[in-house]
């Protein structure tokens, strides 16, 4: 009898479930509400001026500063994706998501993730044709040329992201409907299905190498041979080395929080529930505050513009 009762339950799967995420804060959770929101409005202003500041200036209508469009774009959305929904739970308790809006959510926020490592490796191509092989930089970088290098890694992400979340859809979660978390990540849903998921936990694996991982590698080979090409020619790229360290600070700050948030389902760790959420919410967000500000302060060209937009709005208030 308590075999066929253990078998009907396990052919009932949760339709339903709720994002806990530091629930074990208790009656502290809701003051987290101040520094997420804090985050999302900084995130949300800064990428807005970042994109007003490049599409009002034709001046920064070239390849580098569509690229950096291009990733404030990213920015924007990435925290749209989850920060709404996270601060409502946080502050209404309102954490319910259906199965098929967690994996809509899971397959964006994934998908966001790995864009944003495509559009770091183009930054790095970008730089390697401005330094390495400045002749054949506006053949390489034009716009048919760059959606040719754009479209192949696009649909890489978007077909390994796709098998990881229709195998999580098929999966029976018939153990909790509870996920201790403040978005849809995909070992967070899956560690709740009853049964073997070794298979999700390999796809997901196989699927982090070949997008950030293999990235990752391209843009280390391009930025080693940018400062090899720097150290043989002395000063003379040296303005255009500065912007490759820009890129180069963002991509540590993007991928250690992914990678850190990443291992943490995967290898045995002390990290508590709390701590695992936070990394995870870290490397969508921190990042997308962090950029426009690291790109804005050290891109010259950038700040100028943006200098030039603040006096003007001042005068006009002025008269």
């Amino acid at each position: 009898m308590r075999h066929l009762l253990d078998v009907f339950v396990q052919n009932i799967s949760f339709t339903e479930f709720k994002l806990n995420g530091f629930y074990a804060l208790g009656e502290w959770r809701p003051l987290l509400f101040i520094p997420y929101f804090l985050m999302f409005l900084l995130s949300i202003v800064a990428n807005c001026m970042l994109l007003y500041v490049i599409i009002s200036n034709r001046a920064l209508h070239s390849p580098m500063f569509i690229l950096i469009g291009l990733m404030a774009v990213l920015d924007f959305c990435g925290p749209v994706l989850f920060v709404p929904h996270m601060l409502l739970s946080l502050l209404l308790g309102w954490n319910g998501i259906s199965l098929l809006g967690c994996l809509m959510q899971m397959f964006f926020i994934h998908y966001n993730e790995t864009c944003q490592s495509t559009l770091l490796l183009c930054m790095a191509l970008d730089r390697y044709f401005a330094i390495c092989r400045p002749l054949f930089y506006h053949k390489h970088m034009e716009v048919s040329n760059f959606l040719k290098l754009i479209i192949v890694p696009l649909i890489r992400n978007g077909v390994l992201i796709t098998t990881f979340v229709v195998l999580a859809g098929k999966r029976f979660y018939c153990a909790t409907n509870v996920i201790d978390h403040c978005f849809c990540e995909h070992m967070a849903l899956v560690q709740l299905a009853c049964g073997d998921i070794s298979i999700n936990s390999l796809v997901g694996i196989v699927s982090a190498f070949l997008t950030l991982a293999v990235d990752f590698v391209f843009i280390t080979i391009s930025y080693v041979i940018i400062f090899i090409s720097v150290l043989k020619s002395g000063k003379t790229h040296l303005k255009a080395l500065k912007t490759c360290v820009t890129h180069i600070i963002v991509m540590i700050c993007t991928l250690s929080f992914a990678l850190v948030a990443f291992l943490s389902y995967r290898i045995r760790n002390d990290f508590s529930p709390s701590s695992r959420v936070f990394l995870s919410t870290m490397y969508l967000l921190f990042p997308s505050c962090c950029n426009p500000i690291i790109y804005g302060l050290r891109t010259k060209e950038i700040r100028n513009h943006f200098l030039k937009l603040v006096k003007l709005e001042v005068c006009n208030t002025v008269k």
